[in-house]
């Protein structure tokens, strides 16, 4: 595929649309594809990741489970997996396998501190992109834990809190 291919697959994925063409152009040119067959494992629940993937072309589920259960997620073009991975080494909290011949870009977290050193701009909207995830998901497992105090009938001590 071409750099404008790459460019064009990431600008439609999650965080990365909000770079601007240069700095997609940086990460297009920087980062590095791998080819995977149908049935190909890109890494392993455990693993230490080595940066976060963007689905350039086929297809990846996601387990967690590891037991013969189905997928909880399949990734198609312009997914990204691994945003974490992106910033910072973890261990992976699922396999990734092809479920097809697949492409996908890997973008490390030496190449993103590049980026976002290089582009301000982008890196103060991802940070405000990523406060907004954090803060719907706070409120989702507040409404989850307000709904547990319901089904319960009583009050929930809020975590660090000493109600022995």
């Amino acid at each position: 595929m071409a750099l404008e291919d790459d460019i064009s697959v990431l600008a439609k994925a999650p965080l990365f649309s909000l770079l601007e063409r240069d700095a997609l152009r940086l990460v297009a040119f920087a980062s590095e594809a791998r080819s995977l067959r149908a049935g190909d494992v890109l890494f392993r629940k455990g693993d230490r990741s080595d940066g976060g993937y963007v689905v350039r072309s086929g297809s990846l589920t996601l387990d967690s489970s590891e037991d013969g259960s189905p997928a909880a997620f399949t990734a198609g073009p312009s997914a990204l997996i691994g945003q974490a991975a992106l910033f910072t080494r973890i261990a992976r909290p699922a396999t990734a396998t092809a479920t097809e011949a697949s492409t996908v870009i890997r973008v490390t977290p030496s190449l993103m501190r590049r980026v976002l050193e290089e582009f301000p701009d982008a890196a103060a909207a991802m940070q405000d992109a990523m406060a907004e995830e954090l803060d719907r998901l706070s409120q989702g497992l507040e409404g989850v834990r307000q709904k547990l105090i319901a089904i319960d009938g009583e009050e929930i001590p809020a975590k660090g809190t000493d109600e022995d």
